[in-house]
């Protein structure tokens, strides 16, 4: 028979120890030995606060030696870890609890992380919300769908606009090379014009004014050494009057039909009848008034004054 005393070992059998026989925990330089008595499959709280109770030390001591507030050793020991900053403190702490009552911190700190895996929550699982063409409520409304063709065409809309605006030329200069259409015989077929009454001889000199009968009409006056009087787009009705003191000036247009000439306030013919390309075409008084058409003009009014 025995006096009932027990100690349990690390293999988990039962060993019997008399209580004056209990094995004594041995310092060394390189720590704490602990007890045989240390059961690996206890908690981690239960076998660090074995160790320190086999060493008669306080919760305030181990919290000395390792530099770790006194709540968290206190932590440690109720296995609460929730008072624990976080995972990586929760394995530092203990491990250095182990060391300082003589315990293996590797296996404090494995023991440490399966305990704080076995209590942290599960995560929820994701839900993914996935487009089913056979469910009403995951498809769009009709009223949905017109508003993003409305919103497609808006912008659409905006772009054409921001287009023309930017890249669409506001006023197209007429054509300066003579189409090919255009007939050769085309100044034989021109209209005579109407004779002047006979009481209005033509002047010979006095001030050329050229005045634009439609929009937009594109000239430009020079001198005979080229430089420049005037270039411009007329407006309808807008007039230009040649300098008096410019030697020998010219004119360039592509619409010489749409120019009415005066000379000191009375009209002489048009330079031509239809649309066509004219450049340097003499535009002091005398060049015009001997022009062809101009001289006819003058012909038949002579003619007219003589039958009446």
């Amino acid at each position: 028979m025995n006096n009932g005393s027990y100690a349990v070992a690390e293999d988990g059998e039962s060993n019997m120890v008399t209580a004056d026989q209990s094995p004594d925990p041995v310092v060394s330089g390189a720590g704490v030995t602990p007890p045989a008595g240390d059961d690996t499959k206890a908690s981690v709280s239960m076998r660090l606060a074995a160790a320190r109770l086999a060493l008669g030390l306080t919760t305030a001591e181990v919290a000395r030696r390792t530099r770790v507030t006194l709540r968290h050793i206190e932590a440690l020991e109720a296995g609460d870890y929730s008072v624990m900053p976080g995972r990586p403190y929760a394995i530092g702490f203990a491990k250095a609890y182990a060391r300082a009552v003589g315990l293996d911190d590797g296996k404090i700190a494995d023991a440490v992380r399966s305990e704080l895996q076995g209590s942290a929550p599960r995560p929820e699982p994701r839900v993914l919300n996935q487009f089913e063409v056979g469910d009403p409520a995951k498809t769009p409304s009709r009223l949905v769908g017109w508003l993003a063709l409305l919103l497609v065409g808006a912008i659409l809309a905006m772009g054409g606009i921001f287009w023309r605006s930017y890249y669409a030329p506001a006023v197209s200069l007429p054509s300066l090379v003579q189409s090919p259409e255009q007939s050769p015989t085309l100044a034989a077929t021109q209209a005579v014009p109407a004779p002047r009454p006979a009481s209005q001889k033509p002047p010979a000199s006095g001030p050329v004014v050229f005045t634009a009968l439609e929009e937009g009409i594109w000239v430009k006056f020079y001198d005979g050494q080229g430089k420049q009087l005037m270039q411009k787009q007329l407006a309808k009705g807008e007039s230009y009057t040649v300098p008096d003191d410019a030697i020998g000036p010219r004119l360039w247009t592509g619409r010489p039909d749409a120019l009415a000439i005066t000379i000191a306030g009375q009209a002489i013919p048009r330079l031509a009848e239809a649309e066509r390309v004219m450049k340097d075409v003499p535009v002091d008084a005398v060049s015009l008034r001997s022009r062809p058409a101009a001289r006819a003009a003058g012909a038949t009014s002579g003619a007219t004054a003589a039958v009446h």
